[in-house]
């Protein structure tokens, strides 16, 4: 009998210096890089695998330029794990599930960039693999000029039956575990 994936992950979509330097500002840019160190301390702290994101094309946040590396305030550890994309949702045309089922990972924890564009879809595609999704509401954003709205408006979508929405100060890896 196979044994079931129950350990958690967590993924840290596209915090990349690129995107901190577009004309409109990623919307609460300095609570939501607290909020990812928090969360990636305590993930750390808990030996649950942290996975960083880095999204790219041929034209934008182009492989190992300046604006593709992560933001200089993250501290990812060398044996975090990696993952280059060319998509929204992390998981097409990644190893990202391949490297999931290895951990044994049956739920992950999303945060990052940008809210409507790959954190989103990374949510819906870890949904469509049957991974249990949690969304931390307030560990994620957009750089659009109406980012609160944004990011309320897909934190209620996406609790409508894809998502567990937590705030940081309430994430506890622990507990996740036994879900």
């Amino acid at each position: 009998m196979e044994e079931l994936a129950t350990s958690t992950a967590l993924l840290v979509i596209d915090v990349q210096q690129g995107l901190f330097e577009e004309p409109t500002p990623v919307y609460q840019a300095d609570e939501v890089l607290k909020n990812i160190n928090a969360l990636v301390d305590r993930a750390h702290a808990a030996s649950v695998p942290v996975f960083w994101v880095q999204h790219s094309t041929k034209t934008d946040l182009i492989e190992e330029s300046h604006d593709w590396q992560l933001h200089p305030e993250l501290k990812p550890l060398t044996t975090d794990h990696f993952i280059r994309k060319h998509h929204g949702n992390a998981f097409q045309d990644t190893p990202l599930k391949g490297e999931l089922n290895g951990l044994k990972v049956g739920k992950v924890v999303v945060v990052g960039l940008v809210t409507d564009g790959c954190v989103q879809a990374t949510c819906k595609g870890a949904h469509a693999l049957g991974y249990d999704v949690t969304l931390v509401k307030d560990a994620h954003s957009t750089e659009s000029p109406d980012g609160e709205h944004v990011i309320e408006h897909w934190n209620e979508k996406l609790s409508q039956g894809v998502v567990h929405l937590v705030a940081t100060a309430d994430l506890d890896f622990g507990s996740l575990d036994s879900r």
